[in-house]
């Protein structure tokens, strides 16, 4: 396939605007406090290096990470007990590009040190992100809300009832119906059209067929994340920390014990100062580690929890021998198709989900936009300026073919950005890779390996996809939409999406004639990633470390596979759910939960 430069002569008006619109897709998918977080009457959000000033008290349970199951969870926790958050990110309050809907794609392209997200690149060559921020990944996603399926509850061990109080507890405090959008109007008809039936309307639950779900975008645009949770909890018992990096979890060994204790942690505040804070001597008291898919089984190799030889090559000490830390990770992989449009489309992220029953969930996006008061920033690797970077050789990728691109587009016609896409994503997957150390520096990312499409059912399953939004492609609820009103033939379709492509996976000469060829190539993430701290490997059934006491993972490191079409519902559910679980073994019906 010929490099972009020498494609986009040839191209017509419509194919430019699908490069482009799509650059602007898969980079997608800071200011004063705003009125919202004055009415949520939140515990005091500190800044870490306030630590040292505030009086200091041991902690009946220290939370790593205020993200989607950290802050329902410290919420829930601390209506009974003291309570510590420590957060690595800053405050998603009055940060308009996290607030609203328009400004959803600029998060995730921002790389400044304020950034919300952490921006990082698997060896597969997949750009991906990672949350920076309290509410975590509830405050850069797309805001669809569906919970996990029955059987998926059942085969984690969970107890159904207090699941079917804890996904409530969520709901009714953050999240909405969505006023559907055109697009995804078109998307819910066609899939019909297509076969993926019945209807199932609108509803959380996970039901094959097609439906809309829930979003935490309410009917303004206005974002709600995890982090308005805390507003349920005890501000006489929850201490929040901001940009607090913990990068230790300190251990205790007595004589006659065989099990390493967790006491405390060590962080660093946003000035680069060290501090400590540690758990009461009360019984029961535990540090709990909620810092994600990437950052949990991070932090505990740096504390020396993991496989020896790995924690021997970084000359940590060994607290607890665990070959598991890490391993089984996976990213539900993520292909997508544009559709350029007669007229631009309403925004809409999302709303209609079709789910198959051969593993395959088939969602939409349309339309481009960001307001007037949004704060603007240098996007830099992970903006749709340098997508054109993905048809370059690296050696050849620079800052100054990324200002050339800056300065050429200022010129193009509005019309380019008119388009929506259909994507696929497939259930699972069966496909697995690891996670392992680079250094022992908590702001670098540890090295990720997802192996997407290792495992050939993952392959085949995409395939089917395609062949789907084929056939939705070819109703009249999106031939309409087109210039022509006749639709596209499905190979310029592709040809566009592989063209425009940003991951840095080399493309192949047949990937308009090979489905299989065109998922391995055009692969990119839809931010669902989970493992390497998993139930029965590094944890046990109640979520403790195994081989230590005082510790456990709470978060999506501990899935074997992704819950539902979106993990967001669940691993919400999860931290209120864990919270009461905790609060009842602690203090039985005096928990009143």
């Amino acid at each position: 396939m010929s490099p972009l430069g020498s494609s986009l002569a040839a191209m017509d008006l419509i194919s430019i605007g699908a490069v482009f619109k799509t650059l602007v897709f898969l980079c997608f998918i800071r200011s004063s406090k705003g009125d919202h977080f004055t009415k949520l009457n939140l515990p005091p959000l500190l800044k870490a290096s306030r630590f040292s000033t505030i009086q200091h008290e041991a902690y009946d349970y220290i939370i790593v990470g205020g993200g989607t199951a950290g802050c329902p969870l410290a919420a829930t926790l601390s209506q009974k007990f003291k309570v510590l958050l420590l957060e690595r990110g800053g405050s998603p309050y009055g940060n308009r590009n996290i607030t609203y809907l328009e400004n959803f794609h600029i998060c995730l392209a921002d790389e400044s040190p304020e950034s919300p997200s952490q921006a990082f690149i698997s060896t597969d060559g997949v750009i991906n992100a990672r949350a920076s921020v309290l509410g975590g990944g509830t405050c850069i996603n797309a805001g669809f809300y569906s919970r996990a399926k029955q059987s998926f509850v059942q085969e984690a061990g969970w107890d159904a009832e207090l699941v079917n109080q804890s996904y409530p507890w969520v709901e009714e405090r953050i999240v909405h119906w969505p006023k559907i959008a055109p697009w995804q109007v078109a998307l819910r008809d066609g899939l019909l059209e297509a076969g993926v039936s019945p209807y199932n309307g609108y509803t959380y639950d996970h039901l094959y067929g097609t439906k809309i779900g829930g979003t935490i975008f309410d009917e303004t645009g206005y974002r709600h994340t995890a982090a308005d949770l805390l507003a349920a909890g005890n501000p006489n018992n929850l201490r929040v920390l901001l940009h607090a990096r913990v990068y230790k979890i300190v251990f205790k060994t007595k004589k006659g014990h065989r099990k390493p204790r967790a006491v405390g942690i060590q962080f660093k505040d946003e000035n680069g100062a060290h501090h400590q804070a540690f758990l009461s001597r009360k019984r029961g008291s535990e540090i709990i580690v909620s810092a994600g898919a990437i950052g949990s089984p991070q932090l505990l190799l740096l504390s020396g929890i993991g496989p020896r030889n790995e924690l021997k090559q970084h000359n940590i000490p060994v607290v607890h021998r665990n070959e598991h830390v890490g391993k089984g990770m996976s990213d539900n992989p993520m292909n997508s198709i544009f559709i350029p449009t007669k007229n631009l489309p309403q925004q809409s992220l999302i709303e209609t989900v079709g789910i198959t029953d051969s593993g395959v969930f088939i969602e939409a996006s349309s339309g481009f936009s960001q307001s007037p008061d949004s704060i603007h920033c240098h996007h830099g690797i992970m903006s749709a300026e340098i997508g054109q970077l993905s048809t370059i050789p690296p050696k050849q990728r620079s800052f100054d073919a990324v200002r050339k691109y800056v300065n050429n587009k200022q010129n193009l016609p509005k019309e380019v950005f008119h388009g929506g896409f259909i994507l696929e994503k497939i259930d699972g997957p069966l496909s697995t890779g690891n996670l392992v150390l680079v250094d022992t520096d908590i702001n670098s990312n540890p090295k990720v390996t997802f192996n997407y499409f290792q495992h050939p059912q993952d392959l085949s399953r995409c395939v089917y996809g395609i062949k789907i939004i084929e056939r939705i492609l070819k109703t009249n609820h999106f031939t309409n939409l087109t210039a022509n009103g006749a639709g596209y033939p499905m190979e310029k379709l592709l040809n566009m999406s592989v063209t425009a492509n940003i991951n840095l996976i080399p493309k192949h000469t047949n990937d308009t004639t090979s489905l299989e060829q065109f998922c391995r190539d055009t692969v990119t993430t839809i931010w669902h990633y989970h493992g390497g701290c998993h139930v029965g490997k590094v944890v046990d059934q109640q979520y403790r470390v195994i081989g230590t006491s005082g510790l456990r993972v709470v978060d999506g490191s501990t899935l074997f596979s992704s819950p539902g079409t979106n993990p967001q519902a669940t691993v919400l559910m999860i931290g209120r759910y864990m919270g009461v679980k905790i609060l009842r073994e602690r203090l039985g019906r005096a928990a009143g939960v």
